[in-house]
């Protein structure tokens, strides 16, 4: 008699066999027959017990992995245009899991939002990662195209702004009068045709490509992001809203401030500090962050609260606003104007000598703003370098905010949150619209200062919500992934740097790499790598800390008029005080991981479009000047070239690899490098470069460079043949002598 396989046996084998798990596969695979066939259906029975397997009709399969064949939609496209997937019926023990799509030159083109039935690999069991091949395409996502509307010989085509995107056929007599060039969207009509073009219906002209105006608005197109409010919604923002103080604090009395961008229209957060007359805390401060009372207004289930849910959060591009909440609410009655009476949550936090917070309060309040000001105005008034804001309001507010952050700051020394230096983009628009500048924000201490603020208070409404053990939404950020911090470790290791190993990772330990990269030419690739070994920050009912920011717990609080998370912990905040009957409602606590996936999503949603964006301003800023050369470094390598980001703008193009030199060129992946195959010229991530501008293509975002130098030097221009090894020289024959025996056999 066969002996019955051990457990191990079996677990492995249903993971090497994804298509042969029944238990007639399993018998025959271990060659079990007469009573050890019995012991395998009792062994496969109690390990079904046990959950390490489950049954799905006759087959068997590992609970921890996907099935694999299994449906997926669509959920995302990456930066370097890679189709990502969820498996929307599908629940695992440890999360969604990571599903890139690996499409063959056969394949129908594939949309976000498009469903496929698939046979899925996994590839990675630690980071729970799987490959996925499509079996069949099902039905039609009903997604939008935007493109160019281009008339030639053989019909009407939209060209996709999508960089990677196909061409679309347009149905006869439904182009609604299109003009050739012009911007339109699209939806997809009609059965999916095997061979040929899909098909589309124009519904919407959206003017010339070329114009400005049109350069968000495609982004917001391309993203799904909403444009126009349904009336609905504009009806309920509109209506007759009564201020009245009853029932709340008076918080008048308090000179709180804002202190905003000077161009800010919705201004959803005001503060006033200090100092401490308690004589137990000789100085410390008291610190007040007023917050606009959004959830006075968007109450649960209300068309607004819908709405605000579907978008997100408000998106921001350089010439418009993408708001959450109408006009009316967002710029008017939730917006703390100066000298008007808003309602708003106010928190009251005692800080020590230290910067420690040693207690805090929440109040629902009435306020009214002393000042709207902005960065700038505050930092050279606190400077002396104006007088405009003398007086009362400078010896008061201002002076004494500036008092308490520099308190504040021995806390965050000792808690040492990510360190990153980045400069931020400012993109400065003509009246109609057309770039005249871009410039790099200087970081100001009134920028740290107000971010020092919201941080504290944040942290209050998470401690708040948990020790009352209230439903809410925390904002989490895990710790990098192992194979993204061995990249970072040896990006590093190539600019001389070291990033410590530990069994623990800390916060301490990147930024002891940062500060060794600010001496070095290469810290802005330091920063960036960091950046892009950080895992994303999202949204999660459960709470498992915040890596970036060093703390235990953490929400979002302070900008409810621009981020639905922030109306959620407001409402949960409404319902532990017990002050009224608008807080949390039974759908929302029930609906808060559904929404903690949303928002997450929409807020990915408004930073690509908002990236989108920025690159085609750029695109089209350094449009009028092809053939000029630019100082830069390399910021990506790819195996088809590398990506360039120009010192003067900021802006990133890619050198196609046929632009570097002549030869071939080996792509070490591990490394960020390129090989020539001839001369051994390596072209690097971080090295110093100069390039030449070849094109640009607005629409699209893309720019293309000639590489010119590397390090100062020229590249050398190879023959164009590859240097073959002896390895590859011995493949090449056997190839050749397996070609002449297949002939003769045919010849037979």
């Amino acid at each position: 008699m066969t002996k019955l396989p051990q457990r191990a046996d079996i677990l492995e084998w249903i993971a090497q066999h994804p298509m042969q798990r029944t238990e007639r596969d399993i018998t025959k695979a271990f060659c079990l027959k007469g009573a050890t066939r019995v012991e395998l259906k009792k062994l496969l029975e109690k390990l079904k017990q046990e959950g390490v397997l489950e049954k799905d009709k006759k087959s068997y399969q590992n609970p921890d992995v996907l099935p694999p064949v299994t449906l997926l939609r669509i959920s995302h496209k990456s930066e370097e245009g890679y189709l990502f997937a969820n498996a929307p019926e599908w629940v695992g023990p440890s999360g969604e899991p990571e599903i890139i799509m690996v499409l063959r030159p056969n394949d129908k083109a594939l949309s976000v939002g498009d469903k496929v039935l698939a046979r899925v690999q996994l590839i990675n069991p630690e980071t729970d990662s799987y490959e996925a091949r499509v079996i069949r395409k099902l039905g039609v996502s009903g997604q939008k195209v935007l493109g160019i509307f281009r008339i030639g010989p053989a019909g009407a085509r939209i060209i996709p702004i999508e960089k990677s995107g196909k061409e679309w056929r347009v149905q006869y007599g439904y182009t609604q009068g299109a003009k050739d060039g012009e911007l339109v969207e699209a939806e997809r009509k009609g059965p999916s045709v095997r061979l040929g073009l899909p098909q589309v219906q124009i519904v919407a002209r959206l003017g010339d490509p070329s114009q400005p105006k049109t350069i968000s608005l495609i982004a917001m197109h391309q993203h799904n992001i909403p444009d126009d409010f349904p009336k609905a919604v504009l009806r309920e923002a509109e209506q007759d809203w009564t201020i009245s103080d009853a029932g709340r604090e008076d918080l008048r009395e308090l000179p709180f401030i804002t202190i905003d961008p000077p161009d800010a229209r919705d201004h959803d957060d005001a503060c006033y500090a200090a100092p401490d007359d308690d004589p137990n805390n000789q100085g410390g401060y008291i610190i007040w962050v007023a917050i606009a009372d959004v959830a006075h207004y968007v109450r649960p289930g209300t068309a607004l609260d819908k709405e605000a849910l579907n978008r997100g959060n408000s998106t921001y591009f350089p010439d418009r606003v993408a708001p959450m909440l109408p006009d009316h609410l967002s710029g008017d009655l939730c917006s703390l104007h100066e000298g008007v009476d808003r309602f708003c949550i106010a928190v009251k936090m005692k800080i020590d000598t230290e910067g420690r917070k040693l207690s805090h309060s929440f109040h629902r309040g009435i306020m009214r703003s002393a000042a709207s000001l902005s960065y700038e105005q505050v930092q050279s008034a606190f400077d002396g370098k104006t007088h405009e804001l003398a007086g009362t309001l400078l010896n008061q507010v201002i002076i004494p905010i500036y008092h308490a952050y520099h308190v504040l700051l021995k806390e965050r020394e000792k808690r040492q949150p990510l360190a990153l230096d980045l400069p931020e983009r400012q993109i400065e628009l003509s009246e109609n619209g057309t770039v005249t500048a871009v410039k790099f924000k200087d970081r100001l201490d009134s920028n740290r200062l107000i971010e020092e603020f919201m941080i504290l208070a944040n942290v209050a409404a998470a401690e708040t919500l948990s020790t009352k053990k209230k439903p809410l939404l925390f904002r989490v950020h895990e710790q990098p992934a192992k194979e993204k911090l061995d990249a970072l470790r040896e990006t590093a290791q190539s600019c001389g740097l070291v990033l410590a190993k530990g069994q623990v990772l800390k916060t301490s330990h990147i930024n002891a790499l940062l500060t060794a990269a600010r001496d070095i030419d290469q810290s802005e690739l330091i920063n960036m790598s960091t950046l892009r070994a950080m895992s994303q920050a999202y949204y999660n009912p459960e709470n498992i800390g915040h890596f970036g920011l060093a703390l235990r717990s953490y929400a979002h609080f302070t900008s409810p008029i621009r981020r639905y998370a922030d109306l959620i912990v407001h409402r949960s905040l409404i319902s532990a005080h017990a002050w009224k009957d608008d807080g949390l409602t039974y759908n929302d606590v029930e609906n808060l991981p559904n929404t903690a996936e949303q928002i997450s999503h929409t807020e990915r949603r408004s930073m690509m479009a908002e990236r989108d964006t920025v690159d085609r301003y750029l695109a089209a800023y350094l449009s009028e000047r092809k053939g000029v050369e630019f100082t830069g470094r390399i910021s990506g390598v790819v195996k088809f070239g590398v990506f360039v980001r120009i010192d003067e703008t900021g802006a990133e193009g890619l050198v196609p690899i046929r632009r570097i030199s002549r030869e071939f060129f080996h792509y070490k992946k591990s490394i960020n490098t390129l090989q020539g195959s001839e001369t051994g010229f390596e072209v690097t991530l971080g090295q110093p470069v100069l390039v030449r501008l070849v094109d640009t293509m607005a629409e699209a975002g893309g720019i293309t460079f000639d590489l010119l130098e590397v390090e100062g030097k020229a590249p050398p221009s190879g023959t164009g043949r590859q240097r073959i090894t002896k390895k590859a020289k011995y493949k090449k024959a056997k190839g050749r002598r397996l070609k002449v025996s297949d002939s003769k056999k045919k010849r037979r």
